[in-house]
């Protein structure tokens, strides 16, 4: 459980007690500030490196962390090292790349010039291939997949706020072992996996529903709390299973329930499904998807990296997804203005219908 209401300005005595190399968030967004926030709260080391924006906001109001479940967090401007500058990564021992997708080859680019050999990096991003990418720029490094399960939401400036739940992910290596301690101290420990793409995938069907979220431009308790949008999901979802089962893919169990099951789940009548998928439902209710906020920002969105996934699975098979398509053709139409961007859950529903030829 996380440590609540660890507040560093007022208990400078608050250290973590495990000798370790310090950790680089490249790429501190909110994701990447929630996760370097914690760990700086409990004590590690860490620096952050991002965008301009970001760092003003942290120079001028710090970082205020809350958790969905009542942790309150509170960093003060000066207990922050935050540089737009990719030199501060080369002092760290472990770099968590937080980028959004998209940036994947930049990032690469810019790290290969700083980091030492023996650094650890992990991509705690969005769709797969990306350690690949890492990697291939970054040889004599430990380059590692990983996974963040939760929702983060800006609240404000250097306001960030975990709306949802789940742990961390990784793929296991023995390199990992000197930074265990600073992520269970801070209430965030890794879960490590010897193989880490049925975690991926089981993390990717539940983002099926970011453009579903983004289309309805709603709460994620209140859009979930619809079937006729549930029902949009589970028709992604099922296109996506099926893909899955034919590549021989068995998607990690992340749930009570095993992942094939979740489409039935998800078509259940409104208050069998309160009743049978409360944890599902156990998110704050001002929580968007990252691809609404996206939109909402005018900020290009990662729906190439999440239900374009399934599209390259389908061309792999030499088939079509049209459902998960369709989505992925109305979010960037939502992108450049061409498409409504308040879709009920009926109107969306037979949207999908249609194009799934149903």
């Amino acid at each position: 459980m996380a440590r609540a209401g660890v507040r560093l300005a007022e208990d400078p005595a608050v250290r973590h007690p495990y000798p370790m190399a310090g950790i680089c968030i490249y790429g501190a967004g909110s994701v990447g500030c929630y996760i370097g926030g914690r760990l700086l709260a409990a004590g590690a080391d860490v620096r952050f490196v991002g965008r301009e924006r970001i760092a003003s906001d942290i120079r001028g109001h710090g970082l205020a962390l809350s958790h969905y479940q009542g942790g309150h967090w509170r960093l003060p401007p000066s207990a922050i090292d935050f540089s737009t500058n990719a030199e501060v990564a080369k002092r760290a021992g472990l770099v968590l790349v937080t980028v959004k997708s998209a940036a994947t080859r930049t990032v690469a680019l810019e790290l290969a010039k700083v980091l030492p050999p023996g650094t650890v990096v992990i991509s705690f991003q969005n769709g797969f291939g990306h350690a690949d990418r890492l990697h291939t720029a970054l040889p004599g490094r430990t380059v590692l997949q990983g996974m963040v399960p939760f929702n983060v939401v800006t609240l404000g400036p250097g306001i960030f706020h975990q709306a949802s739940q789940g742990a961390l992910a990784v793929e296991a290596h023995v390199e990992l072992a000197p930074h265990l301690a600073a992520f269970a101290f801070s209430g965030l420990p890794l879960s490590q996996y010897r193989d880490i793409v049925p975690v991926q995938w089981a993390k990717l069907l539940f983002n099926l529903n970011n453009a579903i979220n983004a289309l309805a431009n709603i709460p994620l308790k209140e859009e979930l709390s619809q079937r006729a949008y549930r029902r949009c999901l589970a028709l992604a979802q099922a296109e996506a299973l099926a893909l899955l089962e034919r590549s021989g893919i068995r998607p990690a169990r992340l749930t009570p329930l095993p992942a094939s099951w979740l489409p039935r789940l998800l078509d259940a009548p409104d208050w069998l499904f309160a009743r049978l998928a409360s944890k599902m439902l156990m998110i704050d209710p001002v929580a968007r998807s990252s691809m609404a906020d996206d939109l909402a920002a005018g900020r290009p969105t990662e729906i190439d990296w999440i239900n374009g996934e399934v599209l390259r699975l389908a061309e792999q098979h030499g088939t079509r997804a049209p459902v998960n398509e369709r989505l992925h053709a109305l979010v960037h139409a939502a992108e450049s203005g061409t498409t409504r961007r308040h879709w009920s859950g009926e109107s969306l529903l037979a949207e999908l219908l249609q194009a799934a030829g149903a």
